[in-house]
């Protein structure tokens, strides 16, 4: 096993520094003064040691997402769920050991709106030794989207809350941090990727813009699809492809045998269901190709090449987002078998969507009718504490910051996408759900038409889940499970849940030495040992908390979010280790 301690940086140093995009300049949050931040590599097997230090005067927290933390859930980072932040002036060393993942992750702020400019790219290799499952690229290059505000992001979300209205949108969705020649004043600021002619080369995909998912194609080239989330998939070919925030998609691009006399746009816009404003326009980049040695060409001004733009799909094309998700596949191997739980130990189903809360002190509210927008799971929208209640729990601080009866299902069951009803408040509170170790678990998130119908992107932290069915319409229970995929469905961290239809995701509250047999491990999702008082007030020893939420951000902002509780294991390896000394304090 090796250990990482960033070989190209000591810390991760969290400061300001002024960036400038469309002729406008600001002081942004980042990492060591780069905007993306730096790019994490690492091994299968690594563990890796990343000191934070706060320089800002924002309290600042780190998530690593999509890593699944067995046993290190004090490193997993959502601020107020498994840690405080940290603040300004501290520091916390991140520690934690990547599991049976290879592929492209990303890190990113996890507090308020901070991972509009904090974020960066995790590209996990497979262990020394073991091929890639497809041919071996020419070179791997991370492209992650982004996106640009003028306004500070913080003042953004801060005034949406204020006033019960959306938040004002993006300027911009960038490419690695550029946004490109189609917006104002920003030819200069364009990525550009320089390709030679007849190689391969692997593309790591990151959606880190906040609020946006995303189509992405190259003009007149296909792009091959080999692993989501780092789980790799059934290769396809594909045109353009949908990548929500929060996911990852790796692609082999095969470049043109010959010179081809031509540069090519690579272009993201967004994909889009719900009724209110967003950002619409477009981020480029282009492809261009390295003219080839004492070529007839070199005379000619890249300049006055012809410029191909790739045709994405409508803005609204749900069924192109629908097709592509259908042909997301496990590999399911002997190598890298598909371990989807065949029984179920219990049954979730969960309305996820927007809806509205009153406006305080008699004032008038820019959401509906005047009020609040709000969001939820279940009907109850996630009131964040404003201490990390695990840690409480755990150095026996708490008092009952929290309530273990998160409805496992609607508590006034409706028609989901159909006429809404008349109501559309939604209730409060810090509730979640408690699982026995080693529970199977089958959860379906169903969209609500309650103020419009929409694509909600969900994020479980803590483990990968395998994506078992989807459909639209009202889930039937006795017709849809039927139609399940058991045996290779896609597994991944981050699933769209589908505008006006349902999502059936499997996944195991914890299986040590089962997920990949060649790699045991003495781990459970284990997050740390705290004391917890249930409703029949009974001391009982919890293992992993693990945090749930839409990672469009203004939804998780508005509270469309929830925890799930993991109660201990019995042996040693089933529990957390103690939590770290530096461990960030409220």
């Amino acid at each position: 096993m090796g250990v990482s301690l960033l070989s190209s940086s000591p810390a991760f140093l969290v400061k300001l520094h002024n960036v400038t995009r469309l002729c406008h300049t600001k002081s942004i949050v980042s990492v060591n003064g780069q905007f993306p931040g730096p790019r994490i590599v690492a091994r299968e097997g690594d563990q890796l040691l990343i000191k934070v230090v706060n320089h800002v005067p924002n309290n600042i927290s780190i998530h690593w997402h999509g890593i699944r933390q067995l046993r290190s859930g004090w490193a997993d980072g959502p601020a107020y769920v498994t840690q405080c932040p940290i603040q300004t002036g501290q520091r916390y060393v991140y520690n934690f050991t990547i599991v049976g993942q290879r592929g492209t992750l990303f890190w990113h702020a996890h507090i308020s709106w901070l991972r509009a400019t904090l974020y960066g790219p995790i590209v996990i290799l497979p262990k020394r030794g073991v091929p890639y499952p497809f041919a071996k690229p020419y070179k791997e290059v991370p492209i992650i989207f982004g996106e640009w505000f003028n306004a500070d992001p913080e003042a953004v979300i801060s005034q949406a809350l204020q006033t019960g209205g959306g938040p004002n949108v993006s300027d911009a969705y960038t490419i690695n941090g550029l946004p490109g020649p189609l917006y104002n004043c920003s030819a200069k600021d364009t990525f550009k990727l320089k390709v030679k002619s007849g190689k391969t080369y692997l593309l790591r995909l990151i959606n880190a813009a906040l609020n946006d998912e995303l189509f992405f194609g190259i003009a007149n080239h296909t792009l091959t699809v080999v692993d989501v989330d780092a789980i790799y998939v059934k290769p396809f070919e594909t045109k353009t492809l949908l990548i929500t925030p929060g996911q990852t998609t790796n692609v082999i691009l095969k470049t043109k045998p010959k010179y081809p006399n031509a540069t090519f746009f690579m272009t993201a816009r967004p994909y889009v269901t719900g009724q209110g404003t967003f950002d619409n326009s477009t981020v480029a980049g282009i492809l261009e190709y390295e003219l080839p040695p004492d070529s007839l060409h070199s005379s000619i001004s890249i300049k006055k090449l012809p410029l191909f733009k790739p045709i994405l799909p409508a803005l609204n094309d749900t069924s192109f987002a629908t097709n592509f998700s259908s042909k997301l596949r496990s590999l399911a191997s002997a190598q890298y078998p598909a371990n989807v739980p065949q029984k179920v130990d219990k049954h979730f189903f969960f309305t996820v969507g927007l809806g509205t809360s009153p406006c305080q002190h008699n004032q008038t509210c820019q959401g509906p009718n005047g009020t609040k927008f709000a969001a939820s799971v279940n009907n109850v929208s996630f009131a964040m504490p404003t201490t990390a209640p695990l840690q409480a729990h755990f150095f026996g601080q708490s008092n009952r910051v929290y309530t273990p009866d998160f409805p496992s299902s609607p508590i006034i069951p409706f028609n989901y996408t159909g006429t809404p009803p008349n109501n559309t408040m939604v209730s409060n509170g810090t509730k979640v759900v408690v699982l026995p170790f080693n529970t199977s678990v089958e959860l379906v998130m169903h969209d609500t038409s309650i103020l419009g119908a929409e694509s909600h992107p969900l994020h479980l932290h803590g483990f990968n889940f395998f994506v078992v069915g989807q459909g639209f319409g009202n889930f039937d229970p006795n017709k849809d499970p039927a139609k399940f995929n058991l045996i290779d469905p896609v597994e991944r961290n981050t699933v769209g849940v589908p505008s006006g239809g349902w999502v059936a995701i499997r996944f195991l509250a914890d299986n040590p030495g089962k997920l990949h047999v060649e790699h045991p491990y003495d781990a459970s999702n284990a997050w740390f040992e705290l004391r917890m008082i249930t409703n029949d007030n009974k001391n009982r020893i919890v293992a992993g908390v693990w945090f749930m939420h839409c990672h469009l951000e203004v939804h998780t902002s508005w509270g469309l979010k929830m925890a799930w509780i993991v109660l201990d294991g019995e042996l040693p390896n089933q529990k957390l280790l103690p939590p770290p000394a530096d461990l960030p304090k409220c």
